[in-house]
């Protein structure tokens, strides 16, 4: 049994408001695809790590990787989906098995830990399914409409979703094969695996991995990233 990671980045970021995609943004010095990439190509549990990018990214093979010869590089999709499956499909045919484990991860979130990530893998190696990282909402939840608030939802089981998320590669392809098939609206892997009736598991991680999504994010993080770097939050 191995685990692989597969790392979609052919994303535009057009919530971000930039003329270029967000992962190629400034974060501490280095662009944020950079800082995602290091951490993930530092773990050495993971034996492969698939990058999916836009078939016009003529940037992301000449950034100073750490360890550029960990990373293998293919084309992905207009959606999320298309991407993850372009790098399962690349697992396979480097021999990866049906039964491996995949960890997608956001490119957009540089500041997972690599605890949270061996925890993640530690907690849910023998699941039958899998699962993600997640964190529990800890603000008062409303559901509203266009006229206001509808209801208060009760947060007690309610989690934010992060990444990365764990399943194995069979089941995880098959899984996104029927939700692509079907036009389902899934948003992450899980809702994908949830889709067919399963049951992923939920394993808290650290607040701090936030995905980069809106302007102030990106300075949120430079600090995030400073206290990361003074308590020594990245071995």
């Amino acid at each position: 049994m191995a685990f692989h990671a597969v790392i979609p980045a052919a994303g535009v970021g057009k919530r971000f408001g930039t003329s270029v995609p967000k992962q190629y943004l400034a974060l501490a010095g280095s662009c944020i695809q950079t800082h995602t990439l290091d951490r993930l190509s530092a773990m050495p549990e993971l034996s492969r790590l698939v990058v999916a990018i836009s078939a016009e990214d003529h940037q992301a093979h000449e950034l100073p990787y750490a360890q550029p010869q960990r990373l293998q590089f293919v084309h992905g999709g207009c959606e999320r989906m298309d991407s993850v499956l372009a790098g399962l499909n690349a697992l396979q045919t480097q021999g990866a098995a049906p039964s491996d484990w995949v960890l997608v991860h956001d490119v957009a979130r540089p500041l997972v830990r690599p605890a949270d990530i061996r925890q993640l893998m530690s907690a849910l190696k023998e699941d039958p399914v899998g699962g993600i990282l997640a964190s529990p909402v800890r603000d008062t939840m409303k559901r509203g409409s266009t006229q206001g608030i509808v209801a208060t939802v009760d947060r007690e089981q309610l989690w934010h979703a992060l990444t990365p998320q764990m399943f194995r590669l069979d089941a995880l392809r098959q899984a996104l094969l029927v939700a692509k098939s079907e036009a389902a609206i899934v948003t992450d892997e899980a809702s994908a695996m949830e889709h067919l009736g399963y049951q992923p598991k939920l394993v808290e991680g650290a607040r701090d991995n936030i995905k980069i999504t809106f302007p102030e994010d990106l300075a949120l993080a430079e600090l995030l990233l400073a206290e990361q770097l003074r308590t020594g939050a990245l071995s």
